[in-house]
């Protein structure tokens, strides 16, 4: 897996023997944040973002000192991580967010281009994946029983640090405690109700669409926000058993993060732990009519970020 240099410390969850533990990753090695901290409700991510503005310069401090301190450190090598935020409260996933992608999959229905959203007026707009259905970086999914158009999209996730409620665009970013790397798997096929007419509004279904088991891959970890200076310019790759499909920047997103959450903020609190997946580039199987297949690998990328893959099963 590749890490983010220029970053101090990454904020992750690794599998222990007797039950996974929030860790903080610095160089090679994995502390665990509890510990190295000295704060028992840091023993998991989502207690750490809890008290995220403490915990922010806690971590820092911690990770500053680690190389020094007498806690225990394993390889990073030998760690099982897993999503590096287990139980988010809700997981929200922008719609058709860049250009390329959202021109790709209207040609491909023999629509017009669509124009830019902003001319029309138009705001983000989000659907929920289920919270239940990530899986963890190198974790074999087992989907292709269930869908036969079982998609791959690469996706920037924001991790929500500060409460956010009706905030401006200019402010938004300050709410963002981290971010990661998210595979939002698309089942194709389980997009429409079935007996439905194509033409009904009631057609779709998002939910069998979106949401099942393993259908959101995340990590390898958490990168904190400080040590991203612009998340809209930020390179992305996907990978199909080697074969490079998705190649993009999250500068060609359509609404920027932090108009996606100010929309999202609207009327809405964001909580500390929900996450935000803003969008994928164009590359999709549903453009081109490939799908995975068992045996099929994806690896994912983000600058900054890293990497990691997934079987699918």
């Amino acid at each position: 897996m590749a890490g983010n240099k220029r970053a101090g410390y990454k904020l992750a969850t690794y599998q222990t023997k007797q039950s996974p533990r929030a860790g903080i990753v610095v160089g090679e090695e994995v502390f665990d944040a509890a510990k190295l901290t000295g704060k028992p409700a840091y023993a998991s991510v989502i207690g750490i973002l809890a008290d995220w503005k403490h915990a922010e310069s806690a971590l820092k401090k911690a990770a500053a000192r680690a190389g020094k301190s007498r806690v225990a450190r394993q390889k990073l090598t030998k760690t099982k991580l897993l999503a590096p935020l287990p139980n988010p409260p809700t997981i929200f996933c922008a719609g058709a967010n860049y250009a390329d992608h959202a021109a790709a999959m209207a040609k491909k229905q023999g629509m017009p281009v669509p124009a830019d959203p902003h001319e029309q007026g138009l705001k983000p707009w989000h659907f929920i994946k289920a919270a239940r259905t990530l899986a963890a970086p190198g974790a074999a999914i087992k989907a292709t029983h269930y869908a036969k158009e079982l998609d791959w999209e690469i996706e920037l996730a924001a991790v929500i640090g500060r409460p956010a409620k009706d905030v401006p665009v200019e402010r938004a970013l300050d709410h963002v405690a981290g971010y990661t790397a998210a595979n939002d798997l698309s089942a194709r096929d389980r997009g429409r109700r079935p007996g439905i007419d194509a033409t009904s509004f009631f057609k779709m279904d998002w939910t069998k669409h979106k949401s099942f088991d393993g259908s959101c891959p995340l990590g390898p970890w958490i990168v904190p926000a400080s040590d991203i200076a612009d998340p809209q310019k930020l390179r992305l790759k996907l990978w199909v058993n080697g074969t490079l499909k998705q190649d993009s920047n999250t500068d060609k997103m359509l609404f920027t993060l932090a108009e996606q959450i100010a929309q999202l903020s609207i009327n809405m609190t964001l909580h500390p732990g929900d996450l935000i997946l803003t969008g994928t580039p164009a590359g999709t199987g549903g453009e081109s009519g490939e799908f995975l297949k068992s045996g099929d690998v994806v690896k994912i990328w983000i600058e900054g970020i890293g990497e990691f893959s997934n079987k699918i099963v």
